[in-house]
Parts: structure tokens; C-alpha cells; sequence
């Protein structure tokens, strides 16, 4: 079975289709086509307080085209999300209103908790020791998500306004990152080892950029001279000197920051990075539903 799940995010559009497969008593989300449009709708969500016209027109053409490409791939089932930017945006609402009227998609605008537990969905399917302490952090362009696991069961969550998008716009709070530290501290003991778990596109492409084998985690001391290389450069120069987009050039030094300022509160030296993300734990979600598991 199909599925198609969209996630509108702060920085970019992503379609994923994909379905899961088993393999030696294993789940996991085998991906089929994977499309990226940059909406960047958090330029406006963080400025203006909502979406612009051109943006909104850019993104009701970006799920028009998501609709024909899973009807090429006939999905058996579809679901829809938008997180952070959309949140934020107080004409979100009506957005949802006409993209439902004019392709019958229901965009359901998602909380940062419901986010965080899509994305841990598939983390079930890891290799995870039994009762090893963990944490997944996952950072988007207008959010933090961190959850905390300990003997397999999730001991704290939360979402954080702190995100890409908003660092560059100069739109985080002061006091956040002292919330944040002190939040951590609650459920931490600080002679505890975790296993670190990062995901999102900005640590997917630095576990390229530092040419660390798939199955490998990221040493956070190289993580961290890499943020600090990527800091001295001008978006031009990163740009041609690791090949990055333009879309990316600019969000990957921020996340780098809230990455390391998070990973400063465990006793940790490397970050894992399993590449799965929000669209693998809708398909997976919807998996468990048609199959009521």
C-alpha cells in the first residue's frame, strides 16, 4: 500500500511517497519519490505575522503539484501537515479553508507536540539498545523539538520557539535558551550517557558535508568546526565551497548553533543521525491506522 505525506515546514514543502516494508521481522519506510519545494514561508510567518500573497499562491501551487504527483504514483492514502510557520501565521486558518475548497486536501495545521511524536513513530523501528537513554532532537526552521527517552519510555517532550528561520529574522526570545537549559536539567542526571539522535535537513546535510559512513554518528567536536568554518564564510562562498543550496547556505550555520548549545546539557560526544523525519512518521502512522496495529 501507497501512502503520499505532505509537510509544509517553515523553510521548505516536502512530499514524500513511500510505503513500509519488512525485511527479516524488520519495518521500515521504504521512500519512492521525494520532492523538496524551498517556500521559505517562515520569511513572512516571523515578519509580517502571516503569509503574503505571492507565498500563498507559491504554496497552493506546490500542493496542486503534490496532488498530481500522487496521483501518478496512485497513493491509497494521503495526509497533510503544516507545523511551525503556519502556527504562527494568523491567516493560516484561511489558507487551510482554500486549499480545502480548492483541492479537497485537508492541511491540518499540527501542534509542536504532535510533531515531535510523528517524527519519534518511526524511531520504534531502530535498533535502539534495550533501555539505553535517549534523545531525539529535531530542529525546523521556526521549531525545536526535543524528546526524552529512558528504559523505551518517553520521559519529557517539548517544543521550543527556537528555530532557523527565526534565528535569522532575529525573532527569538529573549530568556529561551535559560527555559530551554533549565527544562533539560529537570529530567537529566548529568552523570547519565544518552544516546543523541538529531534529525532534519540541515543535520542530514552535515552528516554529508563531514563524509561520516550512514550507519556512523557525527563526533560533536568535528560538528562544531564545521559550524565555525561555515560561520567565517559568506553564503557565496558556501555555496561553492560545499555545494550547498542557497536555501540551505543560510539556516545550516543556526542549526548548527542550536544544535550544539542543546548537545552542551548531555554528557554525549556524538549525535546520531538516522535520516527519517516528520513525512517518514505520517507514513508510518497511516500504516498502523489502515492496518489497526
Amino acid at each position: 500500500m501507497k501512502f503520499s505525506a505532505i509537510d509544509i515546514g517553515t523553510n521548505a514543502a516536502r512530499l514524500l511517497v513511500g510505503e513500509v516494508v519488512k525485511e527479516s521481522n524488520k519495518s521500515f519506510v521504504k521512500k519512492i519519490s521525494y520532492t523538496r519545494i524551498p517556500l521559505r514561508l517562515g520569511d513572512d510567518a516571523f515578519s509580517l505575522g502571516r503569509i503574503d500573497v505571492k507565498k500563498k499562491s507559491n504554496l497552493i501551487n506546490t500542493i496542486k503539484a503534490f496532488q498530481i504527483i500522487s496521483d501518478i504514483f496512485e497513493v491509497n492514502k494521503m495526509r497533510a501537515v503544516a507545523t511551525s510557520a503556519m502556527r504562527n501565521a494568523e491567516n493560516g486558518s484561511q489558507i487551510v479553508q482554500d486549499i480545502r475548497q480548492g483541492f479537497g486536501i485537508d492541511l491540518e495545521i499540527i501542534s509542536g507536540e504532535e510533531e515531535a511524536n510523528l517524527i519519534l513513530g518511526t524511531f520504534m523501528l531502530l535498533d535502539i539498545a534495550k533501555g539505553q537513554p535517549f534523545v531525539v532532537i529535531d530542529v525546523g526552521g521556526g521549531s525545536t523539538e526535543i524528546n526524552i527517552y529512558r528504559g523505551n519510555q518517553k520521559i519529557a517532550s517539548q517544543s521550543f520557539k527556537i528555530g532557523t528561520i527565526r534565528m535569522l529574522k532575529g525573532k527569538v526570545k529573549k530568556g529561551i535558551w535559560v527555559e530551554l537549559n533549565s527544562w533539560i536539567s529537570n529530567f537529566i542526571n548529568t552523570s547519565e550517557s544518552f544516546m543523541i539522535f538529531g534529525t532534519g535537513g540541515n543535520i542530514n546535510k552535515t552528516h554529508k558535508l563531514l563524509g561520516v559512513k550512514s550507519e556512523n554518528p557525527i563526533p560533536i567536536q568535528e560538528m562544531t568546526a564545521l559550524k565555525e568554518k561555515l560561520k567565517a564564510l559568506t553564503l557565496e562562498e558556501r555555496m561553492k565551497r560545499y555545494q550547498i543550496r542557497p536555501d540551505r547556505a543560510d539556516v545550516i550555520v543556526p542549526a548548527l548553533e542550536i544544535y550544539t548549545r542543546i548537545l552542551s546539557n548531555f554528557k554525549s560526544s556524538n549525535i546520531f543521525v538516522p535520516k527519517i523525519g516528520l513525512s517518514d512518521g505520517m507514513i508510518y502512522q497511516m500504516y498502523l491506522e489502515e492496518n489497526k496495529i
